[in-house]
């Protein structure tokens, strides 16, 4: 007769099958995991704290005043911080803490030249490689932003104006391109810019979204590149007249280097 342990069960694999892994193994990973989660949450906090301007731009924090605003430990809060400055939203100063970094009108120009580089040829693509499933998503952030600019809603439009931005990115068949460029967007937002209001207005704004998705919908990949350059660069071309007094007729310089 076999013996048992008192209240336990036996945990033998059976036979041909091989141990599982410690228990004590299997509790660091959860762990591990649950940290993750953490940090993330506290990136996603913080950022969004930097583009409203509750962390204003220029200033300087500890790391441990960071976490008692959040309410969490240090550890999470300091690698999300890393994180923020590897995507150039924070800097460290030794034995000073972290500062909240400024988007100069220098940084603006090179981020809307890349964007230009680089969304372009993804509407290109995108005309061809979107599935139909795509092309709804994308057709539901454009009524979500002409929903939204009826009632004069600029920060809903926007929202879905990035939306819409990330999906065709998504469609274009790069996931890692759709990340990098989002990515971009937050540090134009940490200058708290935008032209709505000042030099266009949210109608102008969605009937631009509108000619791009006319594009993809009639699978036309040169009609949506060339919508999508035409959006970049007007939007790139009022945003350094706005802030850095710009010629609108001086372009980015890069415009030419991308089909459309």
């Amino acid at each position: 007769m076999r013996s048992q342990l008192p209240d336990s069960e036996d945990k033998s694999p059976p036979r041909g099958e091989p141990a599982s892994e410690p228990d004590q193994s299997e509790g660091s990973l959860k762990e591990i995991k649950a940290e993750l989660s953490l940090t993330d949450r506290a990136r996603q906090s913080i950022r969004e704290a930097i583009i409203d301007g509750q962390l204003a731009p220029g200033s300087l924090h500890s790391v441990q005043s960071l976490a008692d605003v959040f309410k969490v430990s240090r550890t999470p809060v300091r690698e999300a911080l890393i994180d923020l400055a590897s995507a150039g939203m924070v800097s460290f100063e030794r034995n000073r803490g972290v500062r909240i970094l400024e988007t100069s009108v220098h940084d603006l120009e090179e981020i809307l030249a890349i964007r230009i580089l680089l969304e372009v040829p993804a509407a290109y693509r995108a005309a061809t490689l979107a599935t139909p499933d795509a092309l709804a998503e994308i057709r539901v952030e454009l009524e979500q932003m002409i929903a939204a600019s009826s009632e004069d809603d600029e920060s809903t439009t926007m929202h879905h104006d990035r939306r819409f931005h990330i999906l065709i990115n998504r469609a274009s068949g790069n996931s890692r391109l759709a990340e990098y460029v989002d990515g971009l967007r937050d540090l134009v937002l940490t200058r708290g810019v935008s032209t709505i209001g000042r030099s266009r207005s949210l109608t102008v704004v969605v009937e631009q979204h509108t000619a791009i998705l006319e594009r993809l919908d009639a699978r036309d990949p040169e009609g949506a590149a060339a919508a999508m350059k035409e959006h970049l660069t007007r939007t790139g071309a009022l945003l350094l007249k706005q802030e850095g007094d710009r010629d609108l007729d001086t372009g980015l310089g890069w415009d030419d280097l991308v089909v459309g």
